[in-house]
C-alpha cells in the first residue's frame, strides 16, 4: 500500500471519528462517548500529518510547530479542567474565534508562498472566503466573550451613525477583496484581514442578551466554513471534511435556537434584542403582589404531590445547583413522587447547557424531557418548580403580541397545578420583561440563592 493510500484511509478513519462524535454529542447519554470519538480522531489525524515527509522538509518549523503545540497543550489543558460550567459559554466562544483566527492565517501565509503571477483565480477566491469569514469569527468571538464574561456590557452597544459606518466597513472589504482577486496583492490581503476583524466587532457589538448564545453558535459555523476554505487551500480532504461538519452542524444549531426563540435569524442579528425592557410583558392589571412561601411549605407541598416537574434555567447554573436539585429529585422519589426535568433549548446560555449541568450531577436521563416532551406532561402535573429561569416560562410569549419574546415557545408551567419560583428577586431575566406569572394566585416565590432553598427543600420534603 502507498503512502499516499495509507494517509487517505487513516484521514477516513479520523473522518468517520469526527461524524460519530457528532451524533453521540446529540444524546446527553452518548455525549462523553461522541467526544471520546471525536477527541480519537482528530488525534490520530495530527499523529499520522506528523509522520508525513513533506512536514519532515526543515527541522526548523518543525520545532517551532512542536513548541507551538506545547503552549496550546498547557493553556488548553488548565482551562478545560478549570472552567466552571456556568463559564463553559464564554470558553467556547474564545476557543472557537482562536480557531477562525488560524484559519485565516493559515489563508495568508498560503497566500504568500504561491507564486502572484500564475496563482488561479479560484486559490485566491478561496484565500478571501478563508480571510474574511475566520477574521470575522475572530473578533466577534473575542466580543461574544467579553460580553459574557462581564468584561463589558452585555447589553446591545449602539452609536450614532451606527448603519452608515458598518455600510461603510462593508464596502471596504467589498472593494478590498475585488481588489484583491484582481491584484493577487499581498499588502491589500493584509489590510482586508485587519478591516474583516473590525467588521466582526461592529457586527457583534449591538447584539446582547439572550440572543448571544444564538450568536456563539453562527460564529461557530463561520469557523468551520474558513477551516473548510482553508482545506481548499491546501488541498486537503481531511480540512474541508471537518470545516464543513463544523460549519453545517453550527448553521443547523443556530436555526434550532432561533425557532426555539420563536424568532428569525436577521431579528436576532439586527434588531438590538437583549436590552433592558422596564414595560411587563403584558397588560398591567388588577393586584400586583406576590405570595411568597417558607421551605416547609414548599416542601410539604412538594412532598405530598404525585407529579413534580423541575425546570432549571441559568439561576440554577450561576448557583451550581444542580446537585442539589438531584437530591431534592432523589427525597420526592422515596416518597413514592414522579420527577421529571423540563428542559428548554435555550433556558442556559448556550445550547444544551442545562443537560450538561445535570448530566454532570448523575441525574438519570429518562428523567429530562425536552420541551416537546415535557409541554405535555404539564397538564397532569401537580407543581412544576422553576429553578432561576424567568424568560423561557414566561406565558407573555403566547398571550402579548406586544412583548419582545411574543411567538417565543415556553415550558408551559401555568398549566400546573402549582407553580414554585425559586429566584434571588423580582429582577426580570435576559429579556428585561417582567414575568405576569408571578403574580398568578397559583404561584409561590421562595426568594434566596438556588443552593440554598433546594437544601431546605431537600430538608423539608425529609420531614414533611
Amino acid at each position: 500500500m502507498s503512502r499516499g493510500t495509507a494517509t487517505d484511509l487513516v484521514y477516513l478513519v479520523a473522518i468517520v471519528g469526527f461524524i460519530l462524535a457528532l451524533k453521540g454529542l446529540s444524546s446527553p447519554k452518548h455525549a462523553r462517548a461522541g467526544n471520546l470519538a471525536g477527541a480519537v480522531g482528530m488525534l490520530l489525524a495530527v499523529g499520522w500529518t506528523f509522520s508525513l515527509p513533506s512536514v519532515h522538509g526543515d527541522s526548523g518549523d518543525l520545532i517551532l510547530m512542536l513548541v507551538a503545540m506545547a503552549i496550546g497543550i498547557a493553556i488548553a489543558i488548565p482551562a478545560a479542567r478549570l472552567v466552571k460550567m456556568t463559564a463553559m459559554p464564554q470558553m467556547v466562544a474564545i476557543f472557537n474565534g482562536v480557531g477562525g483566527g488560524a484559519a485565516a492565517l493559515v489563508s495568508v501565509t498560503e497566500f504568500i508562498a504561491l507564486p502572484s503571477k500564475t496563482i488561479a483565480v479560484y486559490k485566491i477566491v478561496e484565500v478571501l472566503f478563508g480571510v474574511l469569514v475566520g477574521s470575522v469569527s475572530l473578533s466577534g468571538s473575542a466580543i461574544a466573550f467579553a460580553k459574557l464574561q462581564e468584561i463589558m456590557t452585555g447589553r446591545p452597544i449602539t452609536y450614532p451613525a451606527q448603519q452608515v459606518v458598518n455600510a461603510v466597513v462593508g464596502a471596504g472589504v467589498l472593494g478590498l477583496a475585488v481588489a484583491t482577486l484582481v491584484t493577487a496583492s499581498t499588502p491589500l490581503l493584509v489590510i482586508l484581514l485587519a478591516l474583516s476583524l473590525v467588521l466582526g466587532v461592529i457586527f457583534v457589538l449591538p447584539i446582547g442578551g439572550a440572543d448571544v448564545p444564538v450568536l456563539i453558535s453562527l460564529l461557530n459555523s463561520f469557523t468551520g466554513l474558513a477551516v473548510a476554505a482553508s482545506g481548499f487551500t491546501l488541498n486537503s480532504d481531511l480540512l474541508i471534511v471537518a470545516g464543513t461538519l463544523v460549519g453545517a452542524s453550527g448553521m443547523l444549531l443556530t436555526r434550532m435556537m432561533s425557532q426555539a426563540m420563536g424568532r428569525s435569524l436577521p431579528n436576532i442579528l439586527f434588531s438590538a434584542f437583549g436590552s433592558v425592557v422596564t414595560a411587563s410583558g403584558s397588560e398591567v392589571s388588577g393586584d400586583r403582589s406576590v405570595r411568597s412561601g417558607t421551605p416547609d411549605d414548599i416542601g410539604v407541598l412538594l412532598a405530598y404531590a404525585r407529579k413534580v416537574a423541575i425546570v432549571p434555567g441559568y439561576g440554577l447554573a450561576v448557583a451550581q445547583a444542580q446537585h442539589t436539585a438531584r437530591e431534592l429529585a432523589e427525597a420526592l422519589a422515596d416518597r413514592g413522587v414522579e420527577v421529571y426535568y423540563a428542559i428548554h433549548p435555550v433556558a442556559g446560555r448556550m445550547p444544551g447547557h442545562m443537560n450538561v449541568l445535570l448530566a454532570e450531577a448523575n441525574v438519570p436521563y429518562d428523567q429530562l424531557k425536552e420541551m416537546d416532551e415535557a409541554n405535555p406532561e404539564m397538564q397532569t402535573t401537580d407543581v412544576a418548580l422553576v429553578v432561576g429561569a424567568n424568560d423561557v416560562v414566561n406565558p407573555a410569549a403566547k398571550n402579548s403580541p406586544g412583548s419582545p419574546i411574543y411567538g417565543m415557545p415556553i415550558i408551559n408551567v401555568e398549566q400546573a397545578g402549582n407553580v414554585v419560583f425559586l429566584k434571588r428577586s423580582m429582577r426580570p431575566g435576559f429579556a428585561g420583561i417582567d414575568n405576569d406569572l408571578l403574580y398568578d394566585p397559583k404561584t409561590t416565590l421562595l426568594f434566596g440563592d438556588a443552593k440554598e432553598s433546594l437544601s431546605k427543600l431537600v430538608s423539608a420534603v425529609a420531614s414533611a
